[in-house]
């Protein structure tokens, strides 16, 4: 039964419907028997509770369990839930997003379904857009779970493995969408049950949703292995990308991000480094190494997409403006950067383990969140996910005046545009929050306001260390500061006295981002709890956002341009124009990462055997693991004999006698030729192999059978990576087949299916043979043994 519902006022307002304030009502209820509870009292409550969740459902333990939740942090924090957060929390607890303005409290409406979700012990992970975040509101909210007697744990890079394990077993526990899905991967290459750290995926409850879920769905989680590349080859390579002409030597488009060599470009690299054909297999690491070079040079900008820092290439997130700790680019990629940067070339990751964030977070078994900006997804979400959007009503009036957006032609007479708009404004007093898209943006915006002598501050992933001053003086009289996105989640702005007399915090926006979900976030940051505020974006035709336009779309837009003497564009209609081309942009975005997740998916599927397969080969005991080493060995037979016997070619046949020689123990080996009962003589020596294990001393067997896991695990691990880097290899070229009558789709799955088999055949036989190999060690053992005495 879906006891919420919503309804508008005409303007688009959405207000408490009756059956929200049915629900409201049946929680005030509990408020008087609440309040008089001691707080040594509040932990007996919560047994009560868990006791009454084996026989009723979380549904209706809701009411009592959320006025608690409400009296519990009035007590401790001295914060007391809205009727909007509660019915926020209320959301949450049905599994689906709730939509909620910035300011709204989205971190304390958390704790309600938190806390009722946790009644059936079996985890419930919390989930913030970074560390920062998590380790604010795990050190805050956990007052409220404590007088609640509810265990509360945090999971960030730092955590040694032990403390992983700890905050684990708690009730709830704080991290990042990374972190957990990292523990994930590292987990599932464990040699041993005890070194796994994270529990079932049962509850997950993600704040910032749409940052977590679908900016970041774009990059893979990849746990790597460090392996040396030619450092001096990528140096080397490094200087002639920088000589390769755009256009002559190579094709680049930007808004498909494709990359190409020139038949001019080909001629001149087999020239420099005297090779006949470098599409030869001899040349691939050569060719490799050129191209990752040009991307470095032609995708990879300097203060956008990393920064440099203590010799060091740091990645930074595009959506969050923070410092990616701990990640570098893959393939290749990361080392290419550096030889461009001039700074020490680092090693290669190879690739052990990979998982993308949508088909982890499609493994917990509840799937929740909180966003100010998921309604321009809600498709997405609803299709990727299955997640049901619901607009959550503000707890006052929002009067933010959100003003149209200023064009511009070039970028000079923008920012020419955004000086003259800050001097306006500053005059009075009131607060602005200046947002950009990269540190170099932030940089060069500094400069400018410090020529006309504007006093400012400026926070980016370069001053992220006094990110707290800096956001707790923005919204104080005559403060100006200039932020990347890192302003734009998170992180509430207080009015300083007298600004709301002035208007409030007033944000301008220099670059439309790729997605209106982060114009929403950033123009959020003003108006919070029914404050004034204002908002503006002054941007131009030559930002980032339109590069990734359709060429000749823009330019027929060019040519109809009518524009003010200061380059202000006033038709055709700019407002549509920049709508048009943000959402084709979400669009073509939407559709990368669809394609991405039913690429990845057929990989996911795959991980899921072989972890499965671990998990089993770690908790099974000794027989159960000769069972399946008994299936092993048919399996391998069964794979080698042709289903025609006319099909027996020489090198199938070669395969076959190998297996049986190292695989026989009594039995004396046929001579093979055209009258030989291949299918018969197999049967006897699978009967044989089955005698023999089963006759064996089991307990002098088992003694071996830590370190013979061990070593399996090590074989199967090294046969999936190579899988891995394969299929890897396929899924990066897909896109050339396109070009062919096949869909690439199909293609892809048939290959990685045809991989897949061939892994599992050489898991299987190489099983089978270390096991012998193992058996016949034991038996040598013990016949020497038995001499001795």
């Amino acid at each position: 039964m879906n006891i919420f519902s919503f309804k508008k006022t005409d303007n688009l307002q959405p207000v408490i419907g009756k059956k929200y304030q049915r629900l409201i009502k049946e929680i005030n209820k509990y408020t008087e028997s609440c309040s008089l509870l001691s707080d040594k009292e509040f932990p007996l409550k919560t047994a009560e509770l868990r006791s009454r969740v084996q026989k009723e459902s979380l549904e209706k333990l809701l009411p009592e369990a959320f006025a608690l939740v409400r009296e519990a942090a009035e007590r401790t924090i001295g914060l007391r839930h809205y009727d909007v957060q509660l019915i926020g929390g209320a959301v949450l607890s049905q599994g689906k997003i709730a939509e909620m303005n910035t300011g709204e409290g989205k971190t304390l409406a958390s704790t309600t379904a938190a806390y009722l979700m946790s009644l059936e012990q079996k985890g419930v992970h919390l989930i913030t857009a970074n560390e920062y975040l998590a380790q604010r509101d795990y050190e805050l909210m956990k007052k409220i779970y404590d007088l609640l007697d509810v265990s509360v744990g945090l999971n960030i890079s730092t955590s040694s493995a032990e403390e992983k394990r700890t905050a684990y077993q708690c009730d709830i526990v704080y991290g990042t969408g990374t972190e957990f899905g990292f523990d994930y991967l590292r987990d599932n290459l464990s040699r041993n049950p005890e070194e796994k750290v994270q529990k079932e995926l049962n509850t997950a409850i993600v704040d910032e949703i749409d940052s977590v879920l679908i900016d970041e769905a774009r990059t893979p989680l990849i746990i790597a292995d460090k392996v040396s590349l030619g450092a001096d080859l990528f140096r080397i390579t490094s200087k002639i990308a920088e000589d390769l002409k755009r256009d002559t030597h190579y094709i680049y488009k930007s808004d498909t991000k494709q990359l190409n060599l020139t038949d001019d470009g080909i001629d001149m690299i087999e020239e420099l480094f005297d090779v006949e054909n470098s599409f030869d297999e001899e040349h691939q690491e050569l060719l490799h190494h050129i191209m990752q070079s040009l991307r470095a040079k032609e995708m990879m900008i300097r203060d956008r997409d990393y920064m440099i820092r203590d010799q060091k290439v740091h990645i930074i997130d595009k959506y969050t403006g923070r410092v990616m700790e701990g990640r570098t680019f893959s393939d290749g990629l990361h080392q290419a950067i550096e030889a461009k940067e001039n700074v020490p070339i680092t090693e290669e990751n190879t690739l052990q383990a990979t998982i993308t964030i949508q088909n982890y977070f499609r493994m917990y078994n509840t799937l929740c969140g909180m966003t100010g900006s998921a309604t321009p997804s809600k498709e997405e979400f609803l299709e990727t996910y299955n997640l049901q959007t619901e607009v959550i009503p503000t707890n006052r009036p929002l009067i933010r005046e959100d003003h149209d957006d200023l064009f511009y032609r070039t970028k000079k007479e923008k920012m020419n545009a955004i000086i003259r708009r800050v001097s306006e404004i500053s005059v009075s007093g009131q607060p602005i929050l200046i947002g950009t898209v990269t540190i170099q943006q932030s940089e060069e915006l500094s400069s400018l306001l410090s020529r006309e002598n504007i006093k400012h501050r400026v926070l980016n992933a370069k001053t992220a260390e006094d990110e707290a001053r800096l956001i707790s003086l923005a919204g104080q009289k005559h403060q100006i500061t200039i932020a990347t996105n890192m302003a734009g989640r998170g992180t509430d702005i207080l009015l300083g006295e007298g600004i709301k007399e002035l208007g409030g915090l007033y944000i301008i926006g220099t670059e439309r981002h790729e997605s209106n979900r982060i114009d929403m976030q950033l123009r959020g940051r003003a108006g919070r709890q029914g404050d004034p505020g204002s908002s503006q974006f002054i941007i131009s035709l030559e930002d980032d956002l339109f590069t990734l336009f359709d060429e000749e779309q823009l330019l027929k837009y060019k040519k109809k341009i009518k524009e003010e003497r200061d380059g202000q564009i006033t038709s055709p209609d700019p407002i549509k124009f920049i709508d048009t081309v943000q959402k084709t942009i979400e669009s073509l975005q939407q559709a990368g990462r669809a394609h991405l997740l039913k690429l990845d998916s057929v990989i996911d599927q795959q991980s899921k055997v072989i972890y499965g397969l671990r998990d089993y080969l770690l908790e099974s005991d000794v027989h159960q693991r000769f069972e399946l080493l008994n299936d092993y060995y048919s399996d391998t037979v069964k794979t080698l004999l042709p289903e025609k016997e006319d099909e027996f070619n020489s090198h199938r046949m070669n395969q076959l006698k190998s297996f049986i020689s190292d695989t026989s123990f009594s039995m004396e080996l046929p001579v093979f030729n055209e009258d030989t009962d291949i299918k018969k003589t197999l049967v006897l020596l699978k009967e044989d192999f089955i005698q023999w294990v089963s006759s064996e001393d089991h307990e002098r067997l088992e003694e071996h059978m830590t370190l013979y896991s061990e070593f399996l695990l090590k074989t199967m691990d090294a046969h999936w990576i190579r899988n891995l880097e394969k299929i890897n290899a396929i899924k990066d070229g897909i896109l050339l087949r396109s070009y062919s009558q096949e869909d690439p789709y199909r293609q892809f799955q048939n290959e990685a299916l045809e991989l897949f088999e061939n892994l599992m055949f050489r898991i299987k036989r190489d099983s089978v043979l270390l096991l012998i190999t193992f058996i016949k060690e034991v038996k040598e053992n013990k016949e020497s043994g038995g001499n001795e005495e």
